[in-house]
């Protein structure tokens, strides 16, 4: 009797851990876009940068670009985009899927975002909503000036050097 209420007891608690791991989980990605993007979205599925013409897709953090054989999907720039800066180009999300299809459209429909700036990125952001992303941690610093690094501390032991010995 006893095994077999054990058996039963092994049977039960079996049958409630398989329910819990049938729960379904939804996937925000707020985090998960790059320090880049712009500011103001909670959901991004692609970038499309019009002064390059090419897409970002965010949840696998690839760039996506027309070589010479297609669309090509990597996590770098080719060499011909070394020198665009992704902080300062401006970026149109796109929640669609394969939105590269409609690539003449949204070349045409976009067109005259084609060098414009001043579009906030989440890195240079002073909100606490973005954080940076896993293997995102190179944010958007601005150099201090000479002014912020003269003399701080004012002698008083935080480290300047001046305090006592």
């Amino acid at each position: 009797m006893k095994k077999l209420f054990l058996l039963l007891l092994l049977m039960v608690s079996g049958g409630l851990t398989f329910k819990a791991q049938a729960q379904v989980s939804v996937n925000i990605n707020i985090g998960a876009q790059p320090a880049w993007g712009p500011v103001g979205y909670d959901y991004v599925d692609y970038y499309y940068l019009p002064d390059i013409e090419s897409y970002y897709y965010v949840p696998k953090k690839q760039f996506i670009y027309m070589g010479a054989g297609g669309w090509v999907f990597t996590t770098s720039l080719p060499p011909r985009y070394s020198g665009y800066d992704l902080y300062n180009g401006y970026k149109v999300v796109i929640n669609s899927r394969q939105p590269y299809r409609y690539f003449e459209t949204h070349k045409v429909k976009y067109a005259k975002f084609k060098g414009k700036h001043g579009q906030s990125a989440i890195g240079k952001s002073k909100g606490h909503k973005y954080s940076p992303a896993k293997g995102n941690g190179n944010f958007y610093k601005e150099k201090p000036s000479k002014a912020q690094h003269f003399n701080k501390g004012n002698g008083k032991g935080h480290g300047n050097g001046k305090g006592k010995h």
